[in-house]
């Protein structure tokens, strides 16, 4: 199995970081429920404390029957006030829980869309879905209920504590010996917890890959017969996420039976010592069984966040996740200002990984509104070289520039717009027609959007029940190949760049369709530079240069008819298009 390169996973102190700009991002609603949670939680040591001021009165002969039920009635008062208060505390956290997640995914599409396209190439499909699937929903899950969860339970405990440390420090001292064991076990669990849960969201990405990989290529392995190649992969992933899963198992079977045998100490310990202080007349029986019942409600609290600390660690894990995405290194940006559109390809070098050159010292001049045609066999480095002219890669070696400038250090608004790619792989957004084409120009109108789909011979859009308002997607209509691959291309027409790189962008279209399409597209490009990268030899026919490439170098250049003449790679190319 190959490890395939994932985007970055932030570090303890970026995770931290996020955490305080999630609370500083709305302090309002964290304000108010730190507040009602200290009041629930206030509330709820009221009722112990009264019991044994009844148990007090009781003993002494003192209590009269209204004494008791003013007590009484105090405890119930306390009591509704605790379940009043945290019904707010849940009813506030969950709408902080809500906004900040609202937040959260905002800002995760944000960094994605900043990524560079070769980064999100190399992560992978899978990696990015399963941080905006899984690991969004475990971070929800968290802020909606862990981590109230979890703060209620520690401030709870906490001021129970404090509350047995006033009445008597011994029992306090007991109720702690008795606990004292989780704090070993809950050292030794955060210790392993992170690691372990970021392998776990590792693998759910691998896998995630695996299966998206898969299904993308299905017609490929069944035509290839390799089902039981990608069937061993899927094993192969299935079994490290197993692995991963019986690791965050392991420790929790530590930590939670443990979690048991301490609350069972702590009250043991307390009620021990208590008789034993009791019966030396060192405290009262009052202070004993208010004692009891804190030690008693103090395992409810521990049981909580003990219960939600595993989700709390997912969700610094999913968070780290998250927020790695923006660590990722931001393309360089210069600021050199292009003074034309000559495109100036001087000594480049490319490797996909590695000093394994694909690309080996390229030449290439294009001129302003030039209609060049890049032919060659399978593998001879044409869809490469056409990326980097994008700017979707940067050379190893060597230079391409547009007017002057570096094309890889270009700002992205300036770049799209002197300069499209467009290949054969092309992608239907949920949405109306009218949806897909304003993502090229959010301010054309109908009249535009009909004349660029007319432009790319796209007359089914005439026949949709409605239109450009046609909605599109799998529980709509659905386009096929020839129709997805078109749509693209009125995007391009749309767009009005200054060079289109067209990397097999027709081959999905009949080759009478792809004629007509780029004759169309030709006429509505006049004046602007077009880079072809086809196999389709009648591209070439129709340009003002060819350029042949083999092995990832330029071999002939020239128009058609003088590499026709030539008799060299090219006219063996073409005769063997023709059949001859």
């Amino acid at each position: 199995m190959t490890d395939r390169w994932q985007l970055p996973v932030a570090d303890t102190r970026g995770v931290r970081r996020a955490s305080r700009d999630i609370v500083r991002a709305d302090p309002g609603a964290a304000a108010l429920v730190v507040l009602t949670t200290c009041l629930a939680a206030l509330a709820g040591l009221g009722a112990p404390w009264l019991i044994g001021r009844i148990v007090n009165h009781v003993e002494s002969g003192t209590a009269d029957l209204t004494t008791v039920d003013v007590l009484a009635a105090t405890i119930v008062a306390f009591a509704v006030a605790h379940m009043v208060l945290t019904r707010f505390a849940r009813y506030f956290s969950h709408r902080f829980a809500e906004r900040t997640l609202a937040r959260q995914r905002e800002q995760f599409v944000d960094r994605t869309l900043a990524l560079p396209t070769s980064v999100v190439e190399r992560a992978g499909t899978g990696d990015l879905m399963s941080r905006t699937t899984a690991d969004v929903a475990t971070l929800g899950g968290a802020l909606r209920d862990a981590l109230p969860e979890v703060f209620m339970g520690m401030l709870q405990a906490t001021l129970m504590f404090g509350a047995m440390v006033v009445l008597s420090p011994p029992l306090a001292l007991c109720a702690l010996v008795g606990v004292s064991g989780l704090w070993w076990v809950g050292r030794w669990y955060l210790k392993r917890a992170r690691t372990a849960y970021l392998a776990e969201g590792a693998a759910t990405s691998d896998l995630s890959e695996s299966i998206a990989a898969t299904v993308d290529g299905a017609r490929t392995i069944e035509a290839f017969n390799l089902r039981k190649r990608r069937v061993a992969d899927a094993d192969a992933r299935i079994g490290e996420g197993y692995r991963t899963k019986l690791r965050t198992l392991f420790l929790r079977n530590v930590l939670f039976p443990w979690a048991d045998f301490a609350n069972i100490a702590a009250m043991v310990t307390v009620l021990l010592g208590g008789g034993v202080l009791y019966r030396n007349d060192l405290v009262s029986l009052g202070v004993v069984v208010t004692s009891a019942l804190y030690a008693m409600q103090l395992v409810d609290p521990i049981n909580r966040v003990l219960l939600w600390m595993e989700q709390v660690q997912r969700a610094a894990a999913s968070l780290a996740r998250l927020t790695g995405v923006g660590d990722v290194e931001p393309a360089p940006v210069g600021t050199a200002t292009p003074r034309d559109d000559r495109i100036e390809i001087r000594g480049v070098r490319y490797a996909y990984s590695g000093d394994r050159d694909v690309l080996h010292g390229v030449d290439l001049s294009v001129h302003p509104g030039e209609r060049l045609a890049i032919v060659g066999p399978s593998g001879a480095g044409k869809s490469t070289l056409g990326r980097l002219i994008a700017g979707v890669d940067t050379p190893r070696a060597g230079h391409i520039t547009v007017g002057g400038a570096p094309v890889a250090l270009l700002p992205p608004d300036e770049l799209r717009q002197r300069i499209v790619l467009v290949t054969q792989e092309h992608h239907v957004f949920l949405g109306s027609v009218r949806d897909n084409l304003a993502i090229a120009a959010p301010d054309a109108g109908d009249d535009d959007m009909l004349a660029a789909l007319r432009a790319v011979d796209a007359t089914w859009v005439a026949d949709l029940p409605d239109g450009l308002d046609t909605a599109l997607g799998a529980n709509a209509l659905t386009l096929d190949a020839p129709q997805a691959q078109q749509l693209a291309l009125a995007r391009v027409v749309l767009a009005d760049p200054h060079t289109v790189i067209l990397d097999e962008a027709t081959a999905l279209l009949d080759p009478a369709t792809a004629r007509h399409a780029e004759r169309a597209m030709g006429a509505v490009l006049a004046g602007r530079t077009v880079i072809a990268i086809a196999h389709r030899l009648h591209t070439a026919h129709y340009a003002d240069r060819v350029a042949v490439m083999a092995d990832g170098q330029v071999t002939e250049l020239g128009s058609h008819d003088e590499l026709v003449a030539q008799d060299g790679e090219y006219a063996t190319l073409w005769h063997h298009w023709h059949g001859d």
